[in-house]
């Protein structure tokens, strides 16, 4: 993408992954806006923006894993700072988007989170959305403003394609999933699988029975989210029961939480490929990880963004 004259363009970045932000403006030769983003004494978000904005198109990077509260109020009280300041346009790059998973009434009485957080950050004053693998694609409607939905897709299966595995199978981890494997799938020419399982109660999964063949097959699970990947490796074992040959996982956001590392060491699950939309902290590193880098993906979005062109066809097949 043609990057002539980004004066105008400012990327910004709160305490959720700098790492990110910092791999983004690297790649797109913007240096990080001068901002702080701390804590008075009280424990009260403190953010100071340290260079004019005025007529700016500010970008700010800032993923709502954990702590997910502390980083979604710090996105919040940046983009009201910039609001307050004169930015002309105010985009978050939210890659792992938090409270996605309640996007829907289950049963009586339980909250839409994830429709509550869409409504505080337009009325934060957000005028665009960058988000990748949404839990559910449908989250995008519950923005007033536009959003641009990435896939993780044609980064998974480029590095899907180069692990050059015979006798290839996708598969999805849950009914619910049929499509994010379906469209890995295509890109790299396989068939899929399907995992049928049912949830109990929530974090608990039962494996009930495989969709498609697995047998002597080198199996790739796909889903969006690894959270304490109890799901995911009871999908491996019951692979491998199917008489799978290698079972990998290639997942978008790594939220991991304990005792998920433990868990994937323990596994049948010969790698795990992730991105980082989410940081990884050191102790969850591990050999069976690896992790793909989104930061030129999302750098191509925002150079797109900003000069007005296409977002779309980055994913053209």
């Amino acid at each position: 993408m043609d990057m002539e004259d980004t004066s105008k363009l400012k990327i910004f970045t709160g305490t959720a992954h700098p790492a990110l932000a910092k791999e983004i403006s690297d790649y797109i030769g913007v240096p990080l806006g001068k901002a702080i983003c701390g804590r008075f004494n009280n424990g009260e978000i403190q953010v100071m923006i340290n260079e004019s904005v005025r007529g700016k198109d500010c970008f700010i990077i800032q993923p709502t894993g954990a702590p997910v509260n502390d980083n979604l109020m710090e996105m919040l009280i940046m983009v009201d700072a910039l609001k307050r300041a004169s930015a002309r346009h105010i985009t978050v790059v939210v890659p792992y988007y938090g409270y996605a998973r309640q996007d829907r009434k289950t049963r009586g009485r339980e909250p839409i989170s994830a429709k509550l957080v869409a409504d505080l950050m337009s009325t934060a004053g957000v005028t665009r959305v960058v988000t990748m693998d949404l839990h559910a694609g449908q989250i995008q409607g519950f923005f007033d403003v536009p959003v641009d939905h990435l896939m993780s897709a044609s980064l998974l299966a480029d590095y899907v394609k180069s692990k050059n595995l015979d006798n290839l199978t996708i598969v999805s981890p849950d009914l619910g999933g049929v499509t994010r494997a379906r469209e890995l799938a295509d890109r790299v020419g396989a068939p899929i699988a399907i995992i049928e399982k049912r949830r109990p109660e929530p974090g608990v999964a039962k494996v009930m029975n495989i969709i498609g063949d697995v047998k002597d097959r080198n199996c790739f699970v796909v889903d969006d989210i690894v959270d304490t990947a109890g799901s995911l490796c009871e999908g491996a074992k019951a692979l491998a029961e199917y008489g799978a040959r290698d079972v990998y996982a290639a997942v978008c956001h790594p939220v991991l939480t304990d005792p998920a590392t433990e868990r994937i060491r323990n596994s049948n699950i010969k790698e795990l490929i992730v991105t980082n939309s989410l940081p990884i902290p050191k102790e969850k590193i591990q050999d069976k990880l690896t992790v793909l880098s989104i930061a030129p993906l999302l750098g191509e979005a925002i150079l797109r963004i900003f000069h007005d062109a296409s977002v779309s066809q980055l994913f053209d097949k």
